[in-house]
This record gives structure tokens, C-alpha cells and sequence, in this order.
């Protein structure tokens, strides 16, 4: 019975039944360092799916990148069927200088899918997407939100994708969010070459968040147990369905000031409820946020200095809060109550 083939990617052969680290080169800084795009391939004994997983699209979402490392260490892949591409640093560029973008100031999110001989961003946009999505059956591509903000652990899917709706439900993050696809995004890109992709966001830029690492954490070992991949052993399901969020509103501040925040992420508000308030700074003039109709906080601003406009909370739409409180109160308490991820024990 012949064997399974190895797996090509650059200008390296991995064999069944091994892992490896492929450096795939970019470019060359002015200086002449190298700069290169490192990709971790498992490549299992037996048949099955090919599945990326993706961070630091954005160079300061670090949060991706140590969910990656911990996938990584999970014993859950020693036995994998078919192969895991994990590429934890996509945008090697803003990772090093702590940035969103990349050197040209370009966002990478944007530059899909990318030219060979384009600017740097569209290069290295097409280089991962001949590289790694278009090798891939799935990917799930892992965010967190923009400079001075965070949101709540969810999960973000296509409208009328049922495919990328059925594996929302078994990442089993607390929020599942349809949004649309924007022209030069990853999403957008795979699509056109039909590839699905979960989105997952959680957390804020430059930070780590425990619950929001747990979640992404779980949620990928879910989909490779659901897809056949990995055994169950360790995997929990989620105790209740995500909370669907069909559409969104941002709140904006309605004065500069300093901005009072009296909900959290992930919490529940029902329509006229107080959010926050921003106040001047000498206490002689307050504005009320409040809550314009029943939603579910997806995400807010942490900065507490802003100006009349900005972007303070995110609410998600939901069709009954009464419903939605027991679902996301399951889901963030079976996350807050799992053990602790350290060097040596994963799940």
C-alpha cells in the first residue's frame, strides 16, 4: 500500500508523520537583513484535511500568536490526521517594529491577494496566499481589535455561508458576528479562490487576555476534532450555542472628555440602559452613552481620553436578552473555569 505523499511548501518536503519550520523569504530590509514569513507544518501519517491557522496579520495583535504557540504544544497533534499549517507572524514587518502596518504604512488586511511584483504589502499578501490558503481547505485567521480598544471573544463569518456558520458554532466563542467581506481582505481573497475562513477577534493590540487565548485556544482544537483531525481527548464543547449578533452599531463619544465606562465587554444592556459617560475636564459638563436599543457589548474603547466622534462601544444586536444572558454566561464561565495553559500542560 503506498503511503502518503510528503507536503511542499517553499522549497521544502515534509514527510508523513513529521513537523517542520519552513522560513519562506519576502525581502530584504535596506540594511540587508533578510526578512522572511515562517510557516510550522505538522504533517500527519494518515489521510485528511489541510488547515491553516494564521496571526499577526496586523503586527501588534500578539494575542494570535501565543494562541499559536500553544496550539503548537497541544498533545492533541501528535496523533493529527491530515496537516496543520500554523503560520504565527504573518507580518513579520509590524510584529518586530510593534506596529499595525507595515513599513509603506500599508495595512496587509487590505492588500489581498496580492501581486508578485507589487508593493511590499501586495507581495507578501500574494506570497501567503499561494503559499498557505491556497494549499488549505479551511483557514482560520486569529485578530484582535485596533490600538486602544478590545473586544470580547467572537467569532466573524460571512452572511449566507452556512458552511462557516455550522464551524462557528463548534469553535464555541461567546459571540458569533456576520460580517461583511471587504475588498482586499484575507476573507475576501480566500473566498474568490473558494476557500472558507473563520475570523477570530478577541482582546486589544500589545496584550495578552487569558480568557481571550483560551478561547481561540479551545475553539481551533474544536474545529480540528470536528473535521476529524484530532481525537477528542481533553477537547470540551462549548456548554451553550454562541450568541449570534446579525448586525452591529458602534456608540460614539458625544463630547471630548474623559470617558467613564460603566459596562464591560461581553455584558448584556438593555435598550436606554447607561453605558458610560464623558465628562470635560473640570466636572462642569457630562454626556450620557446610552444603550439605543437591547444588545450585547462586543467591543469598547479602553482609553479613557477621547474626542467628540470616537468609536467607544461596539453593540451587537440581539433578538431577546433574556435568551442571550444564560448563553453567554455558560460560555465565559466554562472558559474562566479551565485550568491554566503553562509550558508544560495544554488542555
Amino acid at each position: 500500500m503506498k503511503g502518503r505523499q510528503h507536503f511542499t511548501i517553499g522549497h521544502a518536503r515534509v514527510a508523513p508523520g513529521s513537523r517542520l519550520t519552513v522560513d519562506l523569504p519576502v525581502s530584504v530590509l535596506s540594511d540587508h537583513t533578510p526578512v522572511t514569513m515562517s510557516a510550522h507544518v505538522v504533517h500527519g501519517r494518515q489521510d485528511g484535511p489541510t488547515v491553516f491557522v494564521s496571526g499577526g496579520v496586523h503586527g501588534d495583535e500578539v494575542i494570535g500568536v501565543e494562541i499559536i504557540r500553544r496550539l503548537l504544544r497541544a498533545p492533541n497533534l501528535t496523533t493529527l490526521k491530515g496537516t496543520l499549517i500554523a503560520v504565527p507572524i504573518v507580518n513579520a514587518f509590524g510584529f518586530i517594529n510593534h506596529s499595525r502596518y507595515l513599513p509603506d504604512r500599508r495595512d496587509l488586511n487590505r492588500a489581498f491577494p496580492g501581486s508578485e511584483h507589487g508593493s511590499l504589502a501586495s507581495r507578501l499578501a500574494h506570497l501567503f496566499m499561494a503559499e498557505v490558503v491556497a494549499r488549505s481547505d479551511l483557514g482560520i485567521d486569529l485578530h484582535s481589535a485596533a490600538v486602544h480598544r478590545t473586544n470580547y471573544p467572537q467569532i466573524r463569518i460571512s452572511p449566507d455561508n452556512p458552511n462557516t456558520r455550522e464551524l462557528a458554532g463548534v469553535f464555541g466563542a461567546p459571540i458569533v458576528m456576520q460580517s461583511p467581506l471587504r475588498d482586499g481582505s484575507l476573507r475576501g481573497a480566500a473566498k474568490e479562490i473558494g476557500k472558507d475562513i473563520l475570523l477570530f477577534e478577541a482582546g486589544e493590540g500589545l496584550r495578552f487576555d487569558e480568557l481571550s487565548i483560551r478561547a481561540g485556544l479551545a475553539g481551533i482544537l474544536r474545529v480540528l476534532r470536528h473535521m476529524g483531525m484530532v481525537p477528542a481527548k481533553g477537547i470540551s464543547k462549548p456548554k451553550s450555542q454562541p450568541q449570534f449578533c446579525a448586525s452591529s452599531k458602534w456608540l460614539r463619544a458625544p463630547m471630548g472628555g474623559l470617558l467613564r465606562v460603566y459596562r464591560n465587554d461581553g455584558e448584556l444592556v438593555r435598550q436606554g440602559e447607561l453605558m458610560g459617560s464623558v465628562s470635560d475636564p473640570f466636572g462642569e459638563q457630562d454626556e450620557e452613552i446610552l444603550a439605543p436599543f437591547d444588545g450585547l457589548i462586543v467591543g469598547r474603547a479602553v482609553m479613557p481620553v477621547v474626542n467628540e466622534g470616537d468609536a467607544v462601544f461596539h453593540l451587537g444586536r440581539v433578538p431577546s436578552v433574556t435568551k442571550a444572558e444564560d448563553s453567554v454566561e455558560d460560555i465565559s464561565a466554562q472558559l474562566e473555569d479551565d485550568p491554566m495553559f503553562d509550558e508544560d500542560e495544554i488542555l
